[in-house]
């Protein structure tokens, strides 16, 4: 079983701190995070939790389609899977995550248009990150190039 660790050091309140993530199993960077710019419209170069929760789902599901498509029999050209989290105030209080929506667009030999949504939507369902998100909607826009 692989385990991978993300840690992040933050400094103040959450309104006028920040903090720094470190995707410390890779070793790949630190990266700035902060509550306003987190919430604001534009992130002017800080990234968010849900940043890299549309990272981490676009990968993982890009290899789950991969796969499926692979043990489907069609052959992968190219993959561009884009993942748009949105961070909301919760009726309930405090924020959540309601929502991600799902894009892909395929370049794939050897299976329709009908075979690659279908495919799709079962690496959406099989994805483990997508199991980890079990509670957030997520939806699915699937297009092929045959």
């Amino acid at each position: 079983m692989a385990v991978r660790t993300a840690r992040t050091a933050w400094n103040g309140s959450v309104s006028e701190g920040s903090g720094q993530v470190e995707l410390t199993s890779s070793g790949t960077g630190t990266f700035d995070v902060s509550f306003p710019r987190r919430e604001a419209e534009t992130a002017d170069g800080v990234t968010s939790p849900e940043e890299l929760i549309g990272a981490a789902l676009s990968s993982c599901y890009s290899m789950q389609l991969s796969a499926l498509l692979g043990g489907a029999g069609a052959t992968v050209v190219a993959l561009e899977v884009t993942a748009d989290v949105t961070f909301a105030a919760d009726p309930a209080g405090g924020f959540h995550i309601p929502s991600v929506a799902l894009t892909v667009r395929g370049e794939v030999e050897g299976i329709d248009a009908e075979g690659f949504r279908k495919t799709a939507e079962e690496a959406k369902a099989t994805c483990p990150v997508s199991k980890a998100l079990t509670g957030t909607t997520i939806t699915l826009d699937a297009t092929v190039e045959s």
